[in-house]
């Protein structure tokens, strides 16, 4: 097939290639080594890239007009098409065929106008981030003027646009304009600056400004405000690390992140997009991290590529009801200038790469993200959500660095596709909660006390992974240490445990005795539930007076502490108040629907099935608005807020457990009790029922298997938080399947502990898989209770270390049906191979062992070697991407070439030699089961190979040796594989 046939076969291929990210980018990058290699004129070049025009209908343009050039300009487009998106990052469809690479024009160059069109990539890249200076060189010799300039500054445009349109500009002024241009970035190059090097003076009114914002923020980020309450607590004082990590799939996924990595380059997918995302679950500590961030600038302690920080709150966002431009926005919401706004706004404009937004919570806007309304102009009015989904998706301040925070479930891939990283929040460590208990306690005696409970509590100790959590279960400390047995285990048990805290700490009376405290306060509570619940579903978390009014809300009330005035930007001075964490706000909800008598009694139905509600009394206002866009008949389209109304339903399943049934005893009848449990046990009986009748029927010789639904795992721990093992055990005993697949569920510790709870009860042996989560080693821990009826655990990219894998060996040598493992992608080193070798050493009906790209060098390989002498039954052994070298190959080879079990191994990427080749071709001539041995990527020569070959002259059972990417040329390559066919390169 010709490469014009080809340009035509996969058209739509690539188009999609060109145009899918959203960004003209890649299409423009083609255009330049077209241009360069002189294969388009430039009256063909403005034809193809018409201002204005769609993306698509720009590329199809130059697509036709490659296909009618012919067969050379095809082959040219190719090779760019390869350079610009090579395979490496995924282009789904076939260069094959096409120039290998592009080769550059050794001709001397007889006009600078002609070097500028010819060296068109390479000047595009230097004049990246440096455009000013350029401009400010043609501007100081006449050749520019100042339109001109501005007309190249425009912010709609991308830096490397900008620097096309200086190119485009310059070439149209002549020789003149092009060679002082050459000779600026040749003085560049020979000074040895880089773009990020440059940065402007400011005027004087900025500087002053600059220290204006600094110390707003300063002042507004000092003290913890997420859910300090009024103790004005110190953040200097209090906080804590969470462990940050990149996309699993990302390459530079491993190895720890500090809050500069955050707007570093690390992990970016698109370089072409500002946008960083920062996603966590609820309380994982989201906006005391963007807090933390703030404070370091407004010190001059981070972030100092930043001129400018413009901090703001989704939340707050919320209660402008005015359009504004984006001037209006940055200096209405955030900080005044004394005066020059317009030269400070200018400045900003002028320079985006200097200028850093934040936005904390973009799942609390009353709408979803929509890129439909495209804005352009920095100076134009428009509703506040318009102009930060125009600011995140780049149409506004193109070039301006934003940092948003949100839940995981707000985001779709209607937004993924306009970021240029995410980087997610994984709450704390153990030493994180170590590290923050003894921060928030002065008195190391206390702390010690504190942490010596969560030691003895291991359902508690997962809680506490969860930064808010961590923050109550410290707060109450005095709650904890004296409950004895009835220590926390759930959620519930500790919002009730601060519910608690924070009346007993009001009351006139003192510490009321026994469980009575509840019904002293019972009128604060449901003033307090009801201001929850019919709000919440307006995505509305700051209350005006009107509203507390509304629900009865009183001075006494506010002065619990649950309440906390607002740092609202809107324009109104009266007093607005919210919950001290949404989190709180939810549970008083679900507190209002368990004790008030004015609820629906459809309100708990529909709470669990998220379903349309009828304007049914209370229930239309709380929850109508709330659902999922798709589950709606009319109005806007809102955020999503099914996860607030999960953590409701998880609250009121934890709140009608039998544990805390002597607390509604005096505040609600127990017929009434009753007959709510029982809705929220049938609910969560029909809601397991239906993922079940999902599952598919397996493929004749496959195990039937099961991939969780979004709603699995939060219905699994709304039965974990009502206590009833008879629930679990009747939803487990209606789950028939072999593999139970919870891949990417944002699985933590907590719902380690909800999993292990219910899984437990299942009837048969299962595999569970939990690869791409956030595990942990706290997480295993919890997890071991189910151990007993996984028969194969799958943990991949779960960030465990050899301190989790001790305990879930000692736990899984105890378990008969424990019989396989997959660990990729952890943090384990040469210290968890003894416990695997002790494993393998006990357990003879072991198959299966999995610890790929990891930290295990040849000592750990001699450590395995160990309990491989003595096993009689492993079948599968995965140790790719280590460092075990050759020695290490060489202490397996000598116990596993006597092994009559052993079906697959993997070595890749190990840094094997011919000498370890050698040593495995023991295995390969002595084995009786062996089938496939996996070599890749390692540093195997011809010696190496020709043993390889010589031991399966004597081997017929082995299938295949893999040995891609090894120290051998083509030729030897093309040589061997005519020798031996099972060999594979």
């Amino acid at each position: 097939m010709s490469v014009q046939e080809l340009v035509l076969k996969q058209r739509t291929e690539i188009l999609h290639a060109l145009c899918s990210s959203g960004s003209a980018e890649h299409l423009e990058q083609v255009l330049d080594v077209l241009l360069a290699e002189e294969e388009l004129s430039w009256e063909e070049y403005q034809n193809v890239q018409v201002p204005g025009r769609a993306l698509y209908t720009n590329a199809r343009q130059l697509l036709d007009l490659v296909y009618t050039k012919g067969v050379d300009t095809c082959g040219l487009f190719l090779a760019a098409l390869k350079q610009v998106l090579p395979e490496a990052k995924g282009v789904g469809f076939s260069l094959t065929g096409c120039r290998s690479s592009l080769e550059g024009k050794e001709e001397y160059q007889s006009t600078s106008s002609q070097t500028l069109l010819t060296q068109r990539p390479s000047l595009v890249r230097e004049l990246q981030g440096c455009t000013d200076g350029a401009l400010q060189a043609l501007l100081i010799s006449g050749l520019f003027t100042t339109a001109d300039c501005d007309d190249v500054r425009l912010p709609i445009h991308t830096p490397s646009q900008q620097a096309r349109r200086l190119l485009d500009h310059v070439r149209s002024k002549g020789e003149s304009a092009a060679k002082t241009l050459l000779q600026y970035i040749q003085q560049k190059q020979e000074s040895g600056s880089t773009p990020t090097q440059e940065k402007p003076t400011p005027p004087k009114e900025f500087v002053k400004y600059q220290k204006k914002l600094s110390s707003s923020v300063s002042a507004q980020s000092c003290f913890l405000s997420t859910y300090g309450g009024t103790s004005h607590m110190s953040l200097d004082d209090i906080y804590t690390e969470g462990q940050l990590e990149l996309g699993h799939d990302c390459a530079d996924a491993h190895g720890s992140l500090g809050l500069e990595d955050i707007v570093g380059t690390a992990g970016t997918v698109n370089e072409e997009a500002d946008t960083v995302l920062v996603s966590g679950e609820a309380g994982s500590g989201k906006s005391t991290l963007l807090q933390r961030l703030h404070l370091l600038w407004a010190r001059g302690t981070a972030l100092q590529d930043f001129l400018l920080l413009f901090p703001f709150s989704c939340r707050r966002l919320n209660s402008e009801q005015r359009e504004l431009s984006v001037q209006e926005l940055l200096f209405q919401h955030c900080c005044w200038p004394d005066r020059e706004q317009e030269e400070i706004f200018q400045f900003i404009l002028d320079h985006p790469h200097l200028i850093l937004f934040t936005f904390d919570g973009l799942d609390e806007l009353k709408q979803s993200f929509s890129d439909e309304h495209r804005l352009c102009c920095p100076t134009q009015r428009a509703p506040v959500h318009v102009l930060l989904f125009n600011l995140i998706q780049g149409s506004l301040m193109k070039g301006v660095r934003k940092v948003v925070t949100s839940r995981p479930e707000a985001v779709g891939p209607l937004l993924k596709k306009h970021l240029r990283k995410e980087v997610f929040l994984k709450g704390f460590s153990p030493s994180g909660i170590d590290c923050f208990v003894k921060k928030h306690h002065s008195d190391p005696a206390v702390a010690a006390k504190v942490l010596g409970s969560l030691q003895t509590n291991t359902a508690l100790l997962g809680l506490c992974h969860s930064p808010v959590l961590c923050w109550i279960v410290s707060q109450c400390h005095k709650e904890l240490l004296g409950c004895g047995e009835g220590s926390p285990q759930t959620i519930t048990d500790v919002y009730l445990m601060i519910l608690q805290h924070f009346l007993q700490r009001q009351s006139s009376q003192g510490s009321t005795a026994g469980s009575g405290w509840l019904h002293e306060h019972l009128q604060t509570v449901l003033h307090l539930g009801q201001l929850a619940f019919e709000l919440i579903g307006t995505t509305c978390y700051i209350f005006s007076g009107a509203d507390l009014e509304t629900c009865g809300v009183t001075e006494k009330d506010i002065s619990m502490g649950f309440l906390i005035q607002s740092k609202d930007m809107s324009s109104t001075r009266s007093k607005r108040y919210e919950f001290l964490h949404v989190t709180l706000q939810c549970f008083f909800a679900a507190l209002y629907i368990v004790l008030s008598n004015n609820t629906d009694r459809s309100t708990i139905p529909k709470l669990f099935e998220l379903k349309d509600l009828k304007e049914t009394g209370l229930s239309s206002a709380c929850f109508g608005s709330c659902l999922p866009s798709t589950y709606q008949q009319e109005g806007e389209a809102t955020a999503a807020e099914t996860p607030n109304l999960q953590i409701t339903a998880t609250f009121v399943s934890g709140l009608l457990s039998q544990r805390h049934q002597s607390l509604w005893l005096h505040c609600c009848p127990s017929a009434v009790m009753e007959k709510r449990v029982r809705q929220v046990v049938r609910c969560l009986s029909k809601g397991m029922q239906k993922h079940f009748k999902s599952i598919p029927q397996p493929v004749e010789g496959e195990k039937k298997s099961m991939h969780a639904m979004p709603g699995f795992v939060w219905l699994i721990k709304c039965i974990y938080e009502m206590q009833e093992s008879r629930i679990a055990k009747d939803a487990m005993s209606k789950l028939e399947v072999d593999h139970l697949k919870l891949t990417y569920c944002n699985i933590g510790p907590v719902e380690c502990t909800a999993l292990a709870y219910v899984l437990q009860h299942l009837k048969n042996p299962v595999g569970l898989q939990l690869d791409n989560n956030s595990v942990g080693d706290v997480g295993v821990e919890q997890l071991l209770p189910c151990m007993h009826i996984c028969n194969s655990l799958y943990l991949r990219n779960n960030n465990i270390t050899d301190e989790g894998i001790r305990k879930l060996i000692a736990k899984g040598i105890q378990c008969d049906n424990f019989r396989k493992i997959a660990l990729f992608n952890n943090q384990l080193t040469d210290a968890c191979t003894q416990h695997f070798s002790h494993l393998l050493k006990t357990k003879q009906n072991f198959l299966a062992l999995r610890l790929g790209n990891n930290n295990i060098t040849a000592e750990g390989a001699k450590q395995l070697a160990e309990g491989l002498k003595f096993n009689h039954s492993l079948q599968y052994l995965g140790l790719w991407g280590n460092k075990i070298g050759d020695a290490g190959a060489e202490a397996l080879a000598q116990v596993l070439e006597s092994s009559n079990t052993l079906v697959w191994l993997s070595l890749a990427g190990n840094g094997v030699g011919s000498r370890g080749a050698r040593a495995l071709a023991n295995i390969i001539k002595n084995s009786a089961s062996l089938e496939e041995i996996w070599l890749i990527e390692n540093c195997i020569t011809r010696a190496g190979v020709e043993c390889l070959i010589q031991a399966l002259e004597h081997n017929t059972h082995v299938k295949s040796i893999c040995l891609r990417n090894n120290d051998l040329t083509p030729e030897e390559v093309e040589e061997m594989t005519q020798r031996e066919s099972r060999l594979i390169f």
